[in-house]
C-alpha cells in the first residue's frame, strides 16, 4: 500500500504535467470553512422537512416562503463570516500557474470567488446561495443586501427593479440545474487532462457525471476525500484526508517541479 507521502507526491506530478486541471468540490470543502454539510447524519436535512424545500412550495406556498426567508437570515444556511480555507487557496493558486481549466462545484456557497478564483472558471451546479434572484426580470441581488431588507422589517422581500418574486440562488428540490452550467461543465470536464476530486462522495447526481465524463475521454483522476466515494476503484491517485490539508501541500510540490 502507498504511503501518504508516495501519493501526495503522485498527485503533485499530475498537476505538474497536466495543462488544464478542472476541480470537483463538494460538501467536504465547506464544512472546513464551518459551513453544515446537508446530507450528513447532522446535516441540515436532519432538521427540516426536505419538502419545504421543494421548488413547487416555495412558488406556491407563502408561509413557505417567508419561513426560507427567516432562516437566511440566520447562520444555518449562510454563515455570514464564513471564510475560504486553505483548500480553496490551493486551488486559486492552480488558477495563478496557469492550470486550472475550470472549478465544478456542488457548493452553493461563492467561496471560490471569493478566495479569487475567476467567475467565468467557477460552475455552480446546484446555485448561489450567496446571492437571490428575481424570477421575474432575474436581477441578482447580494444575500446580505437582502438581509439588511429583512431586518428592516420585511418579511418576504421582492425585487426592488420590477417587484417580482425574489428566491434565493440556488437549485430547489424538483427545479432544473442551470443549463449553461451544466453544458460548460460536461464539456470543460472533457477536455480536460486532469480532474481532481475534493470533499465529496461522487453519489449525487448529474453532478457525480463530471469526473466520469474526464476518465472517459483521458484525463487523469485524483480524489482527495475523508471516506470512501463512488468512483475509487477508478482513481490514478485516491487520498484519504482533508481537502484544506492534503491540497495545499500538493500544489506546493507541483510548484516546485515545473520551475
Amino acid at each position: 500500500m502507498k504511503t501518504l507521502e508516495h501519493q501526495i507526491e503522485e498527485a503533485a506530478r499530475l498537476v505538474a504535467e497536466s495543462k488544464r486541471i478542472i476541480v470537483f468540490t463538494g460538501a467536504g470543502v465547506s464544512t472546513e470553512s464551518g459551513i453544515p454539510d446537508f446530507r450528513g447524519p447532522e446535516g441540515l436535512w436532519s432538521k427540516y422537512d426536505p419538502e419545504d424545500f421543494t421548488i413547487e412550495r416555495f412558488l406556491s406556498d407563502r408561509d413557505v416562503r417567508k419561513k426560507h426567508w427567516q432562516l437566511l437570515t440566520g447562520n444555518e444556511f449562510i454563515v455570514a463570516d464564513a471564510k475560504p480555507n486553505p483548500a480553496h487557496y490551493a486551488i486559486t493558486a492552480l488558477q495563478e500557474m496557469g492550470k486550472l481549466y475550470g472549478i465544478v462545484t456542488q457548493n452553493v456557497d461563492g467561496l471560490h470567488q471569493k478566495a479569487g478564483v475567476l467567475e467565468n472558471l467557477v460552475f455552480q451546479l446546484h446555485g448561489d446561495l450567496s446571492h437571490a434572484k428575481c424570477l421575474g426580470c432575474s436581477c441578482r441581488y447580494p444575500i446580505e443586501e437582502v438581509k439588511g431588507w429583512l431586518a428592516g422589517g420585511v418579511d418576504e422581500p421582492e425585487c426592488p427593479s420590477c417587484r417580482g418574486m425574489l428566491k434565493p440562488d440556488a437549485v430547489f428540490f424538483g427545479e432544473q440545474l442551470p443549463f449553461e452550467v451544466l453544458m460548460e461543465s460536461e464539456q470543460r470536464s472533457r477536455n480536460c487532462d486532469l480532474c481532481i476530486v475534493l470533499g465529496s462522495t461522487l453519489v449525487v447526481y448529474p453532478a457525480a457525471t463530471m469526473p466520469l465524463h474526464a476518465i472517459r475521454t483521458g484525463a487523469k483522476l485524483v480524489i482527495i476525500n475523508m471516506g470512501p466515494t463512488a468512483m475509487d476503484e477508478l482513481a490514478t491517485v485516491r487520498i484519504e484526508g482533508k481537502a484544506g490539508e492534503v491540497m495545499p501541500v500538493i500544489v506546493k510540490k507541483a510548484k516546485e517541479k515545473v520551475r
